[in-house]
């Protein structure tokens, strides 16, 4: 921890790679985990932008279980202390695969959504945007609306993608938390940065597809670690 700290404290351009690992502790459970949501329902019946399309009226029940779970969650110890970290100018940016919104609740600025937010709406026809609250269903051009978040045959946005390895490339050291680097294209973020210099801290409960090029690896619950982390860098002068 103390030597973790050290690093993070002489970066010059430290970013973090969050996944659902960071917000189990708030009460999300990990869509692919034993209680996730892909536990109840099928993932190529619900889960893809055509099915979306198909038969829209079923997919919303599936959205609003989904979005209730959300909605009540609060940002956990790691995700505010993410958020102090970015205040101090520690952190220059988070990229999450999260779309729960709890780093922009904690405070956090500079956030990268690589797979989109539940806490908007968007038309699928024309790109419109729309706040949850508005509970559109239809955009008056006559398009699907859905939360926007990344449906599987979605495209990832493309400037979330091109900021993101851009961050990846000018990074010295990225914090990896709690995500097992198995979906693509995020996962290339840690690979992109370790070819170019950058030292890789892991924050994880297990091993993942990035562990093998971790120059740090710190096993355990990330609300845990991370505060513990800041509390060192503090210590530091």
């Amino acid at each position: 921890m103390k030597e973790v700290a050290k690093e993070i404290k002489n970066s010059k351009f430290c970013i973090a790679l969050t996944g659902a690992g960071i917000s189990t502790e708030s009460g999300i459970p990990d869509f692919r985990g034993k209680n996730g949501i892909w536990s109840k329902y099928d993932i190529n019946e619900y889960g893809t932008i055509e099915s979306f399309i198909k038969n829209p009226s079923k997919i919303w029940k599936f959205f609003e279980e989904m979005i209730d779970g959300f909605k009540n969650a609060k940002p956990n110890i790691a995700h505010i202390a993410l958020a102090e970290m970015e205040k101090e100018g520690i952190v220059k940016a988070i990229i999450t695969q999260n779309v729960d919104n709890l780093h922009a609740k904690a405070g956090s600025k500079n956030i990268i959504e690589f797979h989109g937010n539940f806490s908007k709406l968007k038309c699928i026809k024309c790109g419109r945007k729309f706040d949850m609250e508005e509970e559109m269903r239809i955009c008056g051009c006559g398009g699907l609306v859905k939360p926007d978040m990344i449906m599987f045959g979605e495209e990832i946005p493309k400037d979330a993608i091109e900021k993101s390895f851009e961050l990846a490339e000018k990074c010295d050291l990225i914090l990896v938390i709690g995500t097992s680097c198995s979906v693509y294209p995020a996962a290339y973020i840690p690979v992109i940065a370790k070819r170019n210099g950058a030292k890789i801290v892991e924050i994880n409960v297990e091993d993942t597809e990035i562990t093998h090029l971790a120059d740090y690896v710190l096993r355990g619950k990330c609300s845990e670690i991370i505060s513990k982390i800041l509390e060192e860098i503090k210590n530091l002068h």
